[in-house]
């Protein structure tokens, strides 16, 4: 796991400023390879491209980057994990295709032997992993970019132009960016409506004018005539998760549940212990939740001994899962590590966030994503994650929720709908949490019951299912009317939805999630997290056979008779109790509405200070002053909204 940085530049800079320019950017990523660096630079095109190495794999000097291929033809940098790597070394001496002898046994040497015979489109095709990539072509002049099929490496680029000049940047991280003299630096408003809506700004956007995120599963090559005229080539797509999912569910698996079971069982325990290849201590994040316990589980039958895990611990009810944790690791027999924290020490990780994202990031998540990868820093280098689960094998309640709330409001009418709406909102999300102790099966299924409630009546006016969902998804449905001259560009959850027909509606919602939420927040925060302390993670349920083999899984075996990701607990009973799993879905949280009211008050009423928002430009203030009032008076629960003003705030005083 690695950083990579560079530009392309063909004015005629001078060698020595380039190669600073280029040091410059790798350095300002080093978190995420602090072992080592490298840089290579041709003066005749103008490219610079810089690494940053976490080794991992094959820790000698034969792993350094920029590496060059036998032929001289490709350089490149490479930041990720190809976990068959060894699978493509065989094919590769098999087909006697090989151009010299081996140097090392990195998989970036695999990769780039794999390139210079397959073609670079191929040998992506070919491979199983997480990446983000710059290939030089020294013969053909073309600067390649690719990200990996989930988007779970990022990847930034653009162009940038400073006193007349244009530089085409790229990098793993915003900060590499801003590193290079030609950098504007300019908010794009229309991406803060997004960041608004969403607490994330999705791809392609950024938070800044003319840089752009590579779209996960695509690869852009910038040739030659494309940087004369500094136009930018459309991305062109080598993997979609939107095709393979229509593919899966019109050629649905045959065979009995038990057998299916048996299937995904055996193929999880091959992705796991493809996962586990490392020179470095290796470990896991435990939460005792199915997903997270799942991994683990299949890790220790792939161990001959404990695998190390970690969790997080809050004294505050409602969000400690940390008991839950412990008892699944002791049941399995893992060597656990877990830590309770203070609010004073989480807190203490907010000031850090607006650096270690980059751009506005509001998923308060993030804090104790950040707590438990420090926890897990201190002993392993490499730990895995059960993310991708609930979007994998319908997790959400939210999906059920929505299918559930359109049936019942699809024949009221909108005017009749609006009152509704009106009359819930008008009770305290406090009183609908405390009135669900009353009704068990409401209780027993959904934490947070009155948050829910209010967010379920802002969705009784939806017009269509999409827009139902759009807005239980939204954290402000209007976010234009907010930002000063911002427009809500279109995305993949507007103007820009993929064509869905054959998928039914709850798994529209999934692919949805997993073409927006899972890459532009899920993966961002984990990535960010951990490598901003040097930890590379890994997820196996995002290996893309994995999420092939899922796809073709009958949904009612994902959701049968109401309960959620059925196939994967059945597999997890085979490792673990039921009794140690079942209960109710908590998620990964802070009591972010307690401490806007209690201890981050005075933090918060600074960062929207009336008079600074004014003179800051981007907001008009005054929904975001109500909102504010009402919140701190326990009157409304606003904190969703609040955060992300707050986290864009706080990230726009951090780099002004």
């Amino acid at each position: 796991m690695c950083g990579i940085a560079g530009f392309w530049d063909a004015s005629g800079v001078n060698p020595e400023s380039a190669c600073q320019f280029g040091k410059m950017m790798a350095n300002a990523i080093a978190h995420r390879g602090p072992d080592d660096d490298g840089i290579w630079h041709s003066e005749q095109d103008g490219i610079i491209l810089t690494h940053r190495r976490l080794s991992i794999i094959d820790l000698s000097p034969a792993g350094k980057q920029p590496m060059v291929s036998p032929s001289d033809r490709y350089i490149v940098v490479f930041n990720g994990e190809i976990y068959n790597h060894l699978i493509l070394k065989k094919e590769l001496e098999d087909s006697n295709s090989m151009i010299g002898p081996w140097q090392g046994h990195s998989d970036t040497e695999i990769l780039l032997v794999a390139m210079e015979c397959w073609g670079i489109e191929e040998t992506l095709k070919r491979t199983v992993g997480m990446f983000s990539i710059a290939i030089w072509d020294r013969r053909d002049r073309v600067l390649t970019l690719a990200r990996d099929r989930m988007g779970e490496k990022p990847l930034y680029y653009g162009w940038q132009k400073r006193n007349g000049k244009s530089v085409f940047l790229f990098g793993s991280e915003l900060k590499a960016l801003k590193m290079h003299p030609c950098f504007e630096g300019k908010v794009d408003r229309d991406s803060l409506t997004l960041f608004l809506r969403h607490s994330y700004v999705p791809a392609p956007y950024s938070i800044y004018e003319g840089i752009v995120k590579l779209l996960p599963g695509h690869l852009l090559q910038l040739r030659s005539d494309d940087f004369r005229l500094k136009r930018l080539p459309k991305s062109t797509s080598y993997w979609s998760l939107t095709e393979m999912a229509l593919s899966g569910v019109s050629s649905p698996l045959k065979g009995n549940q038990s057998d299916l079971v048996d299937q995904l069982d055996a193929l999880l325990l091959d992705v796991v212990g493809q996962q586990m290849v490392a020179d470095v201590p290796l470990g896991a994040f435990l939460s005792g939740g199915i997903d997270s316990s799942t991994i683990v589980a299949l890790m220790q039958a792939r161990s001959s001994r404990p695998v190390k895990t970690f969790s997080i611990g809050f004294h505050e009810e409602g969000y400690n899962e940390a008991v839950h944790a412990k008892a699944v690791a002791k049941y399995i027999g893992t060597d656990h590590t877990e830590l309770y924290v203070s609010p004073e020490e989480s807190m203490e990780v907010i000031p850090k966030l607006p650096k270690l994202y980059d751009e506005p990031f509001a998923d308060s998540s993030q804090i104790p994503t950040f707590l438990v990868s420090q926890l897990a820093k201190r002993e392993v280098t490499v730990s895995l994650s059960g993310d991708g689960g609930d979007e994998l094998f319908c997790g959400y309640n939210r999906y059920t929720l929505t299918d559930k709330l359109w049936n019942m409001i699809q024949p009221i009418p909108v005017p009749l709908r609006k009152i509704l709406a009106s009359l819930i909102t008008s009770v305290p999300t406090r009183y609908w949490t405390s009135l669900s102790k009353f009704l068990p099966s409401v209780s027993s299924n959904y934490a947070n019951f009155g948050d829910k409630m209010h967010k379920g009546a802002g969705a009784l006016t939806s017009r269509t299912v999409e827009d139902l969902y759009l807005t239980c998804i939204s954290q402000t449905c209007k976010p234009d009317k907010l930002v000063i001259n911002g427009s809500d560009p279109q995305t993949h959850l507007t103007r820009a939805k993929p064509d869905l027909n054959g998928l039914g509606r709850i798994e529209r919602m999934m692919v949805l999630d997993s073409i927006s939420y899972l890459p532009d927040d899920i993966l961002v925060k984990v990535d960010r997290a951990a490598m901003g302390l040097s930890l590379e993670t890994r997820i196996p349920f995002l290996d893309h056979r994995v999420l092939e083999f899922a796809w073709k899984i009958p949904h009612k075996l994902k959701l049968n008779h109401g309960e959620s990701k059925w196939i994967l607990r059945q597999v997890l009973y085979k490792y673990v109790p039921k009794e140690l799993i079942e209960r109710p879905k908590m998620g990964f949280g802070v009591p972010i509405d307690a401490w806007l009211r209690g201890p981050l008050r005075e933090w918060a009423e600074n960062l929207l200070d009336e008079s600074r928002l004014l003179q800051e430009g981007f907001f008009h203030p005054d929904d975001i002053r109500l909102k504010w009032a009402e919140h701190l008076s326990g009157q409304k629960n606003w904190h969703y909204f609040l955060w992300n003003i707050l986290m864009f705030q706080a990230w726009l005083s951090d780099v002004s």
